[in-house]
């Protein structure tokens, strides 16, 4: 991953432990300077913030992950994220169990329709 010269304010074992959750999805690279997130054709399907890994998940999968976890939706300034759910940091710890709520999440993101890139082209001088 190409350094921005930015640094991620989350402490680097949180980091690790995502990054080892995203090695079980091979085609999945973590993105972000000072908010790691993975994506899927401009579509967000997890994040850390505050110390937390947040999941994007599909409907069915998020009923019953909320209900088996004993979690809740994610909130973010004062917003509830619908699709998004507070990934439990026992949870968190544990890759193997957490590996097919992420995947649902990447199959789930690679459903939706692409979202268009909003990088710039380099002018031409």
């Amino acid at each position: 991953m190409a350094s921005s010269g930015k640094t991620s304010p989350i402490p680097a074992e949180l980091i690790e432990r995502y990054d080892r959750l995203i090695a079980t999805q091979p085609e999945v690279v973590r993105k972000g300077a000072t908010m790691p997130y993975t994506s899927v054709n401009g579509n967000m399907f997890s994040y850390l913030q505050d110390g937390h890994l947040v999941l994007r998940l599909p409907a069915e999968e998020r009923t019953a992950f909320l209900d088996r976890y004993d979690t809740r939706l994610h909130e973010t300034h004062g917003i509830v994220q619908k699709e998004y759910v507070d990934v439990p940091d026992t949870l968190f710890d544990d890759t193997d169990r957490l590996a097919g709520a992420f995947r649902a999440g990447y199959a789930y993101a690679a459903s939706l329709r692409p979202k268009p890139t909003t990088r710039r082209t380099p002018s031409r001088s």
